[in-house]
């Protein structure tokens, strides 16, 4: 993210933060900010489910377990992260994905994951969600 940049959320407002404890974000500032840096894409604010734990660790993408190293505490159901959005989508073709929180999940994914599936599992559908239409 460039100083002073805005980055979007996949409703078209300003990205809102997804999560401070514990703190997420390629750049760990608690948002899913995403930069050339961050080949991941850690674009999607999911929050976490022993069964989407679960599935990560089965793809080789351990959640669960601390990594102190990399300012990683390990996650725990509930926990609200930055996804990875190739490593969501995979769960969501597997029937394993987790909830999403649409104003913290970042425009940028859209180049990967369609709209309609964030929605199917938004958790933050807001009190008119005609603006959720592509």
């Amino acid at each position: 993210m460039l100083s002073g940049v805005t980055e979007r959320n996949v409703l078209g407002g300003e990205l809102e933060p997804c999560g401070t404890d514990p703190v997420t974000g390629f750049f760990r500032d608690g948002y899913c900010n995403t930069g050339p840096d961050d080949l991941g894409s850690h674009t999607i604010c999911a929050v976490v489910t022993a069964e989407f734990l679960d599935h990560q660790r089965s793809i080789g993408n351990d959640l669960s377990t601390p990594r102190p190293e990399f300012r990683f505490p390990g996650l725990r159901p509930g926990d609200r992260w930055c996804v990875t959005a190739i490593n969501w989508a995979q769960a969501y073709r597997d029937g394993a994905a987790a909830p999403v929180v649409l104003a913290s999940t970042n425009a940028a994914v859209l180049s990967i994951v369609p709209l309609r599936m964030l929605q199917e599992l938004a958790v933050d559908v807001p009190a008119d969600p005609s603006g959720l239409e592509p």
